[in-house]
């Protein structure tokens, strides 16, 4: 298993949404507030989100759940009463009475009215929790878009945060309305709760009936709320196990690495891991299910017994002729509707309660502050369109969470024109090096400085616009090929002859022409059937296309030409030649017959710079950059490089 792709990130701390229990009967005030207070600053997150998409879903929620707190009792009293006249007519004869002049066939149609009633609000209230519900999904998602937009990039190397992040994106987006649509139930449930205790309150000698029926639902209710608890801390705690299943089962699915999962028949071996991990997750799940419900079945046998005691005596009440037969059908109605609406109550706010604490991964990741941002409170604007002098003095880095340098003490400058080349072999930290110099990071010790002042005193994305530039793992989007050209410059008004002019610059203008639809031809099939799948090189023409269609003052390319044979690798080197006239280019090459024309060539290696100079400089020096290059010009004349 050494060789499977990356698993999912790690895992937050399963607890970190909880205050810590408390181990003092003094603390249980100070826990409690806590509790309270996550609680509802959890809740009133949720009420501004639903706000932000629409107050009317809030009044029409609240318009249905008091009506639908009203009517189960008015349908109670209007069928007691139907009942109640029946039984009359019948007693004491109607024979002689009209039956559609009677009171019992306008109580009939009042009933079929309310049922009609009833029935209309309640589809109102599914559709409204259907649209409501993707229109808040709608609005947490271009929240989380738009945050994400902000966050800086070394967030995402962080555990915590990306785990903040998969949650947000998973959980967040269904819960907001579903827990304000429990909340409104609440409020149904507590008026139908107080009218069924007056109604029952009527009942001859049964006024202690109401809280009997409440002592007895409320430890069904206590369960739920505590194993709503314990599902909420064993969801988090097995959050690992649910990321490795959904890899583990989307790994076989997944096309860029279908082939390999076919060839080297790895099939097997990812069902086999999904399984461990499913038994794993699914024992402890089981265990709580079972348990609370054997909890569940020992409560419901005190409580039946309970209700069986009332209807007995409600039915005596009946026997005696205290009460009519309509009276037993509201009064029963009610015992069993009080201790549903008790148990409603108490486990509708379980469930509401471990709801927020979902939501708190949404508003840890909105709160999340990005570090990349200008220090200065009116930050400059770079100049644009003019040439450009880079310094770093004294830059060290190191990712988020390591403790090892990836880059040490690096002392550089780049000046305006100068084409710069970045050699050294994997993991000497050409592409770190990069990252810092567009503010992707910010250095852990030391400065860059760009005209003479540090980065960090730019606007931020007017410092990005500044860079054209085509990362080692540059962007594959699903669009059509003008639009994977035009991501180049969003900013620029689209011009269909521009693009194409990009595109004949870096030659992917030959092969775009052969496409069914050319320029507009859609790629990658991921949205539709007809969509092209290009070849590595294609892509990479496409991304360098894309370098050329920005109107930037400093190029900057991760191994533009990587992916393309030495004689399409020198046509592009040409056409950048032409391209980057006066600006400041900077680019990464394994290739070192692309170095030969730099104005300056800098050798890293273990992420320090142990060479720098011009081809013939550092040649005549015979150190590192000399041995790879001989290297490599052996390899040609020996036969030519292997692509």
């Amino acid at each position: 298993m050494n060789n499977l792709p990356p698993l999912p990130r790690g895992s937050a701390d399963p607890h970190s949404s909880m205050p810590p229990r408390p181990k003092k009967l003094s603390e249980i005030p100070s826990f409690l507030n806590k509790l309270l207070g996550g609680f509802f600053s959890r809740f009133g997150y949720i009420l501004k989100i639903v706000w932000q998409t629409g107050p009317w879903i809030l009044f029409l929620m609240m318009f249905i759940s008091i009506f639908q707190g009203v009517t189960p009792v008015i349908g109670s009293i209007i069928s007691k009463e139907i009942i109640n006249e029946l039984q009359i007519l019948v007693r004491y004869g109607a024979q002689n009475i009209d039956f559609f002049s009677s009171s019992v066939f306008f109580l009939i149609v009042f009933l079929f009215v309310y049922r009609f009633l009833h029935q209309l609000v309640s589809t109102i209230s599914t559709a409204l929790n259907r649209i409501a519900g993707e229109k808040v999904v709608s609005q947490v998602k271009l929240q989380i878009m738009h945050k994400t937009k902000d966050i800086d990039l070394a967030s995402f190397d962080m555990p915590e945060f990306y785990e903040k992040l998969e949650n947000a994106n998973r959980e967040a987006g269904n819960r907001p309305i579903a827990i304000l649509s429990q909340t409104f139930t609440i409020i149904s449930k507590i008026i139908e709760l107080i009218s069924y205790i007056a109604v029952l309150a009527t009942a001859p000698g049964l006024w202690w009936a109401v809280p009997v029926i409440i002592a007895v639902s409320v430890p069904s209710a206590i369960i739920n709320f505590i194993y709503r608890r314990k599902n909420f801390h064993y969801m988090r705690r097995k959050s690992k196990d649910r990321r490795q299943m959904t890899y583990y089962s989307g790994v076989s699915v997944n096309k860029d690495v279908v082939k390999e999962v076919k060839m080297f028949d790895l099939g097997d071996v990812f069902i086999d891991e999904y399984k461990n991990v499913f038994e794993r997750y699914y024992s402890g799940l089981k265990g709580l299910i079972v348990t609370e419900n054997v909890w569940h079945t020992a409560v419901t046998v005190v409580s039946s017994l309970t209700n069986l005691l009332f209807y007995v005596l409600i039915a005596r009440l009946v026997f005696r002729g205290e009460i009519l037969i309509g009276d037993y059908t509201l009064f029963t109605g009610a015992v069993g509707s009080i201790a549903t609406a008790v148990a409603s109550l108490v486990s509708t706010s379980a469930v509401i309660y471990e709801g927020t604490l979902f939501i708190d991964n949404l508003m840890s990741f909105m709160n999340h502050e990005s570090t990349i941002k200008p220090r200065l409170e009116n930050p400059i604007t770079p100049a644009r369109n003019t040439s450009h002098t880079i310094e770093m003095l004294g830059v060290s880095f190191r990712y988020p969470g390591s403790d090892r340098d990836v880059l040490k003490n690096i002392n550089l400058t780049f000046r305006p024109g100068e084409t710069v080349v970045l050699v050294g072999l994997n993991g000497a930290g050409k592409t770190t090096l990069i990252k810092l110099l567009t503010r992707l990071y910010d250095p852990t010790e030391g400065y860059i400085l760009l005209d003479g002042r540090d980065l960090r005193d730019y606007d931020v994305k007017e410092l990005y616009r500044l860079y054209g530039i085509i990362f080692q793992d540059f962007g594959k989007y699903a669009v059509s090929v003008s639009d994977n050209i035009r991501f180049g410059d969003i900013h620029k008004k689209f011009d269909a002859e521009e693009i194409k002019a990009a595109a004949i610059q870096s030659n992917a203008d030959a092969y775009i022409e052969d496409l069914p639809d050319g320029y507009d031809t859609p790629l990658m099939r991921v949205f539709e059937p007809d969509g092209t799948e290009l070849s590595g090189g294609q892509w990479q023409k496409l991304a360098i296309a894309r370098a050329f269609y920005s109107d930037s003052d400093i190029l900057i390319l991760d191994e533009p030409t990587a992916a393309l044979d030495p004689m399409a690798e020198q046509e592009i080197f040409n056409q950048f030649d032409r391209l980057r006239a006066d600006k400041t280019t900077i680019f990464v090459s394994h290739r070192l017959s692309s170095a030969t024309v730099a104005s300056l060539i800098v050798v890293l290696e273990g992420g320090e710079v142990i060479e720098k100079g011009t081809h013939r400089e550092l040649m005549d020096m015979g150190g590192r950059y000399c041995e790879l290059f001989t290297t490599q010009a052996k390899r040609y004349i020996e036969g030519g490089e292997k692509n």
